[in-house]
């Protein structure tokens, strides 16, 4: 079988597991159903090809070729997609990433054995990436890094008020145990994560694979706006305190202040309560996604946003709290890692280096263990929708480009 054949296999058995047939989406969201088959598709994956999987007390899966242990190279990335997502985002990492260890073995056999490399390799699939149930991106390698504390991650609930932690033990998982976890972080010599490039860099350059810099600085903030039900028909607008008014300003605020920083702000998710459409809204809450190129850059623009939101709430009679629900610094992938795997590619693929405006589980792990990524050319730019793809040809670019990184590091 060839490696353009090996790769349709694997994505058409991955490709109906949370499929929205009517949009052609993804609906993979963390410790549900879905996620379920998503857990025993990666490890079938990994039993075909006589790897040991573990799953670690964070939830996430580890599949292995030879004995865990330090100085591991370890490559993988997520499964679980926004609402309505695309579908190579999170998964062509974790599908590449079986595939380069397949042409890896078939290089290293000898006869009809197949030898081992050095260094053991290792597959993750990290949980709950994404953070759309739970609204904590990253969630998996924050906690097996210590970036998430365990308290707060069991407390975190979903729009219908379950907790992860009930959600874990639903789905058959103790969330008792959850947290950092050194043993594990100890096998890890260097991670390298293959991701679909989230933006049109490739393109323009033109290459089909590219290496990570950095990963911008990003977060989000939970914009609470609360102010007083009552009904649209009868209230006098002078006598109202309506939180949709300032919410509306808020997202006005967020263009500009981006726009006028070179950033980027987002207000993507909004919850009005009660909802009804012949009522004035008691609360409004809304989720505020920003990104900027420094620290100090997004500061400053989260910063103005809130105060002229605040401005505008406390000319309504509305309050307005503001949750900071997470946080990412700017992130620079190990120099060393990022120029060696350059030096491998670049002779074939030119492999350009280009910074990342979307946060990944390799951003976690870069200030624990060194990290490095590298990027499929998307032809459209579009990702976080059913209209996120990539070429064929670029995929198996990507993975051989993989399969070239596992063996330089690990045999």
């Amino acid at each position: 079988m060839t490696l353009e054949e090996s790769f349709r296999r694997l994505w058409h058995e991955l490709e109906p597991i949370g499929r929205n047939q009517l949009t052609g989406g993804y609906d993979r969201f963390a410790w549900t159903p879905v996620d379920d088959e998503l857990r025993g598709w990666f490890r079938a994956q990994a039993e075909q090809r006589d790897m040991a999987v573990v799953d670690d007390r964070n939830g996430n899966q580890w599949a292995w070729w030879g004995e865990p242990g330090p100085g591991a190279i370890v490559t993988g990335s997520h499964l679980d997609s926004v609402p309505d997502g695309g579908a190579y985002d999170g998964p062509l990492g974790v599908v590449s990433a079986f595939l380069a260890i397949d042409e890896l073995r078939a290089e290293l056999r000898v006869g009809r054995q197949s030898v081992a490399p050095a260094r053991p390799i290792a597959v993750v699939r990290f949980a709950d990436e994404e953070g759309t149930r739970f609204g904590v991106a990253c969630i998996g390698s924050r906690l097996l890094t210590g970036a998430l504390e365990p308290e707060r991650a069991r407390g975190l609930r979903d729009a219908d008020g379950v907790t992860l932690a009930d959600a874990m033990r639903a789905a058959g998982t103790a969330p008792e145990h959850l947290g950092r976890d050194d043993e594990a972080l100890a096998r890890i010599g260097a991670f390298v994560e293959l991701h679909v490039e989230q933006g049109r860099a490739l393109v323009d350059v033109p290459a089909p694979v590219g290496v990570a810099t950095i990963v911008r600085p990003h977060g989000r903030w939970r914009l609470s706006f609360r102010g007083e039900a009552n009904h649209a028909g009868t209230t006098r607008l002078a006598d109202r305190h309506d939180p949709t008014l300032p919410f509306a300003f808020a997202v006005q605020a967020a263009r500009a202040a981006a726009e006028a920083a070179g950033a980027l702000a987002t207000i993507g998710k909004v919850r009005v309560e009660p909802g009804g459409t012949n009522a004035i809204a008691a609360e409004v809450h809304a989720w505020l996604d920003a990104r900027a190129p420094d620290d100090a850059a997004l500061r400053s623009i989260v910063a103005k946003i809130v105060t002229r939101a605040e401005r505008c709430a406390d000319q309504h009679g509305v309050t307005l709290e503001v949750v900071k629900e997470s946080y990412t610094p700017v992130v620079e992938f190990d120099p060393s890692l990022r120029d060696r795997l350059r030096k491998i590619l670049c002779a074939r693929l030119g492999a350009p280096a280009l910074a990342s405006g979307a946060g990944h589980d390799a951003g976690i792990l870069a200030a624990v263990v060194p990290s490095a990524m590298l990027f499929v050319r998307n032809p459209t730019g579009a990702s976080h929708t059913p209209a996120e793809t990539a070429e064929l040809d670029d995929c198996i670019t990507g993975v051989r480009a993989l399969r070239a990184v596992l063996e330089d590091l690990a045999c």
